[in-house]
């Protein structure tokens, strides 16, 4: 039976410790910040990225990785024989799983890949299981009935504190931005289907804190949480607060808690977090 390798992309929230625990390959997204290319992982980390991006001149621009470096990736992983899985974020964000996609019909090896329909830490939950599962010898198909199991007991929740990076990346009209930002509105997002579904929009902290609270009540009503990610741009007293109260309720599950990536960073902006978990209810 073939043995299966492991490759993601970097918006991945997995720490140096997990990936080099379960051999996870890591194809990095590059970002560039007044004209300067950096690596994500490599020349620049999540830490790293933020003060940079703050001070920037102009928005950083991030980019996916070319179609070269997967085909280098794939063909390194599986030169043994191996077969490769492949998990990468969601495409309503990036193209990077399309690259990915590309580089696997021009790969030497044999290479499957997923559109884990997340990002960040909701992507590491499927590539960790895809990964202990390899380890343990398990073959491609039931990795990947396991990982849609993870996928379908994700939830992701995230606030935009601030709409600038929204607009100067053009995702937004500039008036319609100027005149959100102006009444203090915050919006609350969930990740769904792989598409970004705005369900909360109010006025200042006490909206978010409504958002995160009848999230927190949902958590509670969940049965066998697993694991808890919270990634942020910026720590606030939202997030603070959010991650006590997650302490305090399940002091249990492990919880995850790390400045996000440069490519998340860049949409969402200053003040922005996410939190994630799943759940194994069988």
């Amino acid at each position: 039976m073939a043995k299966v390798k492991i490759v993601t992309d970097s918006s991945a929230q997995l720490s140096d410790e997990e990936v080099k625990q379960y051999d996870i390959t890591i194809v990095p997204l590059t970002v560039m910040i007044d004209g300067t290319v950096y690596v994500e992982r490599d020349t620049i980390d999540n830490e790293q990225f933020v003060p940079k991006m703050m001070v920037a001149k102009d928005l950083p621009k991030t980019s996916q990785p070319p179609v070269g470096k997967f085909i280098e990736a794939f063909d390194e992983a599986g030169k043994d024989g191996s077969q490769v899985l492949c998990i990468d974020m969601l495409e309503a964000i990036s193209g990077t799983v399309h690259a990915a996609e590309q580089a696997a019909t021009l790969s030497k090896s044999d290479v499957t890949v997923i559109d884990s329909t997340f990002t960040d830490r909701g992507l590491s939950f499927q590539v960790l299981e895809a990964a202990k599962l390899a380890q343990e010898g398990a073959d491609r198909d039931t990795i990947v009935k396991q990982i849609n199991k993870v996928r379908d007991n994700t939830k992701l929740y995230l606030c935009v504190m601030t709409l600038d990076n929204i607009v100067k990346g053009g995702r937004l009209h500039p008036i319609a931005g100027a005149i959100t930002n102006f009444l203090n509105l915050k919006l609350g997002l969930e990740v769904a289907d792989g598409k970004l579904k705005v369900i909360s929009k109010g006025r200042g902290d006490k909206s978010l804190r409504r958002f995160f609270g009848k999230v927190l009540d949902e958590m509670k009503n969940t049965k066998a949480l697993q694991m808890i990610g919270i990634s942020y741009v910026t720590e606030t007293d939202v997030l603070r607060e959010t991650v006590q109260q997650l302490k305090e309720l399940f002091p249990n599950v492990p919880l995850f808690y790390r400045t996000t990536s440069p490519i998340i960073a860049t949409h969402v902006g200053q003040g922005g977090f996410a939190l994630i978990y799943y759940s194994d209810p069988d």
